[in-house]
């Protein structure tokens, strides 16, 4: 859970525009939409730092590969042969995509992660309540390399610092781009990776988004990123809400069930809580453990 801070609320200098706060208010949390911001001189953004934080954060919070993959793959994609900090040093020419997880483990980063969500605050618990578990992610990734088609956990916002991408999302909960096995599996402890197949590109919004841009992404959204013939920095700040871990407890207790060869009904989306299941698995776990 994270703790209101009046000195962040007071901040003179606002990332995101009233009008953008108002739209994020309108669309959260269940409408992709394109918000605007002012994270464009942060010096705590620049290449340098960036690949400082990569060396200097524990291995686990750090992933990084080729950037020439396709849209879809089978399982988490190989390694690129370069240290993180040669990667991202050399993003513009080192043909390779690499996220910084968990930012927030370092101060300096967890105060820009705060100062931003402190800015949303009050839509995001009118709508779904406390705002829990705050984390940051940096994405660095050469011209024209590909993010695979994948879903989050998380509410997500996505902020375009340099270069330009496309962010192609697909309706969540729709079980043609995700299927409810795919879903049980990842909260069970496997990829986040989909299934992709070309078919389904029809059925995508593609949001292109420059410097000053960024996207909202609701919750277990499939998507796909297409960077563009630059290289590109983004800042994704994310946080969980009870719903969303109802959720992901609702996909966990279906998983199991339906190892015993039941086929569960599967989780609703917002406002409804699937309050029911996730204790269930709750309880489970408590008994058994984690599945693993």
């Amino acid at each position: 859970m994270t703790k209101h801070d009046p000195a962040l609320s007071a901040a003179a200098i606002r990332v995101f525009p009233h009008q953008s706060v108002a739209a994020f208010a309108r669309g959260y949390p269940e409408t992709p939409h394109v918000l605007r911001h002012r994270l464009d001189a942060d010096a705590r953004l620049s290449l340098d730092r960036l690949a400082q934080l990569g060396e200097d954060l524990p291995a686990a919070s750090v992933e990084y590969n080729r950037g020439d993959l396709p849209i879809g793959i089978d399982g988490k994609p190989g390694s690129n042969g370069m240290t993180i900090g040669e990667t991202i040093r050399h993003i513009a020419t080192s043909n390779s995509w690499a996220v910084l997880k968990n930012i927030e483990q370092v101060p300096a980063y967890e105060a820009l992660l705060m100062a931003l969500l402190e800015e949303l605050r009050p839509s995001i618990e009118a709508a779904t309540g406390k705002m829990l578990t705050p984390q940051g992610f940096i994405f660095t990734s050469s011209p024209n390399a590909v993010t695979p088609y994948h879903f989050d956990p998380e509410h997500n916002i996505l902020l375009q610092v340099k270069g330009t991408k496309v962010m192609t999302q697909f309706p969540a909960g729709d079980t043609r781009y995700a299927p409810d096995t795919v879903h049980e599996s990842y909260h069970l402890g496997g990829p986040r990776e989909l299934p992709w197949d070309e078919s389904l590109r029809s059925g995508g919004l593609a949001i292109a988004l420059e410097p000053g841009e960024a996207v909202y992404v609701p919750v277990m959204a499939p998507h796909f990123v297409n960077n563009g013939s630059e290289p590109s920095l983004s800042l994704s700040i994310t946080w969980r809400s009870e719903w969303s871990y109802a959720e992901a407890g609702a996909r966990c207790f279906n998983g199991l069930v339906r190892k015993l060869g039941i086929t569960p009904a599967p989780p609703r989306r917002w406002p409804a809580r699937n309050t029911a299941k996730s204790l269930a698995y709750r309880a489970w776990r408590k008994a058994f453990g984690t599945p693993g």
